[in-house]
């Protein structure tokens, strides 16, 4: 890895002025560098530890409605001289894009709070170490476990300058700390795994390694002696580890890029009624030590707190600059990535916001119902909503876990499992896409 000769804000003005003065009409760079350091224990012993240091560049430069992005990790003078070269030379040469661009200037943000984001810094290898021994004795403890499969500790952190001849320019530090493991328990010969994993800005809002471990293990003997149930149609209530996953689905059908392709099965539903009244999907950009915080979004462009679905009412796509020119739309602070590479979309912290009934008493009310606890490889046709997955959990009946089931497809349309979805009142912020456990009636369960 090359050392830097100039400070990385520099480095970026300077590439980005040779891009200007070999004739591009705009540019935008950034320059980004990472370290971490994570170990794996078996047995109460160190298995493996390992160190990852990383830099790059990247640099977009334009063409009037042409565009070329090129990356490397060389950052001397010759190379970034040639890097530069490299894009311009690939920008006069491809084809016109009517939708790239930048963002005007006076759609920058201007507004950068401090996010809490920077982590704790270098968490020592011996401390990583004994953490992760206490999780896999606390999960070997819970009477039953076997063993434990893998069990992980890290710290990571990482800086990113971006810059553009717009004008903007801002700089963003971030770190965060992971522990999980993944448990392994045996009846009569067959064999069942569970798992509990976090990752967090601080350790000092991570549960304790005991905590961690224990909840693996507790979950795997939880899902031994499982049993089929029968195909019918019923009660599904995901549970609040794999919930999000269902926003996932929605954050994709309302994609600005999706939406102007024709390929979501939302296109046509902007301002209409697509969940219960009462839901709302909030994103929230500024949450302090949030995973996925952010003070602009991949254009520079201002980000704000913003309810996505509000009492149930979708009210926007989520558009960068080039879908919002496809769809003659305002952009609206939805890009990700960016700066030196064209943009995406997506969101910060999105949430469901948390219901009034608790998992019990909505398993209490439905009486019987299936408890998803895991999924596995869903199928969603981005056209129609046509949604299956299969899944395994607890079967529940008078309102109470009453058996582990396995080898399960749950399946519906998403429209209709948008609209009737309950979200219950255990929302927990564990990283960019929470959602409290939720409860949708009428799901085809296919089983024996």
């Amino acid at each position: 890895m090359t050392d830097l000769t100039e400070q990385p804000a520099d480095l970026l003005s300077s590439l980005i002025d040779t891009c200007l003065k070999a004739g591009a009409s705009d540019a935008d760079a950034a320059f980004g560098r990472s370290q971490g350091v994570s170990v794996e224990v078996r047995g109460g012993e160190l298995e493996s530890i390992e160190r990852s240091e990383s830099q790059g560049v990247s640099l977009r430069c334009f063409f009037g409605q042409r565009q070329a992005s090129v990356s490397g990790s060389d950052t001397s003078a010759d190379g970034l001289k040639a890097l530069a070269e490299r894009c311009v030379a690939m920008a006069r040469a491809v084809p016109e894009d009517p939708y790239c661009g930048i963002a005007p200037a006076e759609d920058l943000a201007t507004d950068m709070p401090d996010l809490d984001l920077t982590g704790d810094g270098e968490i020592p290898a011996d401390v990583l170490e004994r953490e992760a021994v206490e999780a896999e004795a606390a999960a070997l403890a819970v009477p039953g476990v076997q063993q434990v499969a893998s069990c992980g500790n890290g710290w990571s952190e990482s800086e990113r300058w971006v810059a553009a001849s717009n004008g903007f320019a801002a700089y963003k530090k971030g770190g965060s700390t992971g522990l999980g493991l993944a448990a392994v328990a045996e009846r009569d010969g067959a064999m069942e795994r569970d798992y509990e994993s976090r990752s967090v800005r601080r350790v000092e809002d991570r549960p304790s390694p005991q905590e961690i471990g224990t909840i693996a293990g507790e979950r795997t003997v939880a899902r031994l002696g499982p049993r089929k149930v029968k195909t019918q149609t019923g009660t599904v209530i995901y549970d609040k580890r794999l919930s999000s996953s269902l926003i996932g689905a929605f954050l994709s059908a309302i994609s600005g890029p999706s939406v102007a392709r024709g390929v979501s099965f939302l296109k046509d539903r902007m301002g209409e009624q697509v969940f219960a009244k009462g839901v709302n999907l909030i994103d929230d950009p500024f949450r302090p030590r949030g995973m996925g915080s952010r003070v602009h979004d991949g254009e520079g462009r201002a980000v704000a707190r913003t309810a996505l679905v509000d009492d149930g009412v979708l009210t926007r796509w989520l558009l960068n600059g080039a879908s919002a020119k496809q769809m003659g739309l305002e952009p609206n602070g939805y890009a990700s990535g960016g700066f030196g590479g064209a943009p995406g979309v997506g969101v910060s912290n999105a949430y469901i916001e948390a219901g009034e009934m608790s998992p019990e008493a909505a398993m209490a009310q439905a009486k019987e119902g299936l408890l998803v606890t895991d999924m596995f490889g869903p199928s969603i046709n981005p056209n129609t909503g046509d949604y299956s997955v299969g899944v395994a959990g607890f079967w529940f009946e008078d309102g109470a876990v009453a058996y582990p089931v396995s080898e399960v497809t749950i399946a519906g349309d998403l429209p209709g499992i948008f609209s009737r979805l309950v979200p219950l009142s255990d929302l927990e912020f564990r990283g960019s896409r929470d959602a409290p456990s939720i409860l949708v009636e009428g799901m085809s369960i296919a089983g024996s």
